[in-house]
């Protein structure tokens, strides 16, 4: 008697599935990084005004302060950092509201879109604007303030690092203070106080680069860098849909 053996069809293993939904996610959210990207290019609305509000106050803080050779990597980097705090927080605000007084956040919120892949799309936005900003006002900052350039790559790493975790908290709280009539105070307030260990952290980080130590000899604050980012991030894939429920 022949045995018949039945055709066996093996469904899709666990990991391509897997390989799927991440390549799927990562679309969406390089779309929507892509769509902020093309309509800035267009208006060039946000980057300008990020761009002149961190060249007008850092000549100022040049021509106002007389920066001693010895302790000109400490303040130098604390003024970048601020610098960059207030204009991230420029970037940021406009970022969120301004597609909401466009309607065209409503638009993103009802469609067929997760809303971590949301966040994902609109942080990296905010990483790239601030990055072009920092990448042209560093060179300048320092040339102002007689800073050594051969030591302008090592704020690379620093610059990145610092920048994740600015825009992931800021994302978050853009999003909820875009509901509020006064979002233009409330952001500040509610983003400045919790982004204060991204901030010192990456003052640190930036005066040893700036005096030509390498970053190794400061891993306690890089150590709290990477794990602020690391943290915020993943905090802002797992509630941003509760904080944008409301829409």
């Amino acid at each position: 008697m022949k045995r018949t053996i039945a055709p066996t069809v093996s469904a899709p293993s666990a990991n391509v599935s897997w390989l799927r939904d991440a390549a799927d996610f990562a679309r969406k959210a390089l779309a929507i990084t892509a769509k902020d990207i093309r309509v800035e290019m267009r208006t060039r609305e946000l980057f300008s005004s990020m761009f002149v509000f961190a060249l007008i106050v850092s000549v100022l803080f040049n021509y106002t302060l007389d920066l001693k050779p010895t302790q000109a990597h400490d303040v130098a980097a604390g003024l970048l950092w601020i610098v960059f705090a207030f204009t991230g927080v420029l970037g940021l605000n406009r970022i969120v509201v301004a597609e909401r007084d466009a309607g065209t956040l409503q638009a993103l919120l009802v469609a067929p879109v997760d809303r971590a892949a949301l966040f994902v799309g609109k942080w990296l936005s905010a990483v790239v604007f601030i990055l072009i900003t920092q990448a042209i006002n560093v060179p300048l900052f320092a040339l102002f303030a007689n800073l050594p350039f051969a030591n302008l790559l090592a704020l690379l790493p620093v610059f990145v690092l610092g920048t994740f975790g600015f825009a992931a908290i800021g994302i978050m709280f853009s999003a909820i203070a875009a509901n509020t009539r006064m979002r233009e105070v409330l952001l500040p307030i509610l983003l400045l106080p919790l982004v204060l260990p991204v901030l010192l952290a990456s003052i640190e980080l930036t005066a040893s680069a700036l005096a030509g130590q390498p970053l190794d000899s400061q891993r306690q604050w890089l150590s709290l860098l990477v794990a602020y980012d690391i943290i915020f991030i993943v905090v802002g894939l797992l509630t941003f849909e509760t904080i944008t429920q409301e829409d």
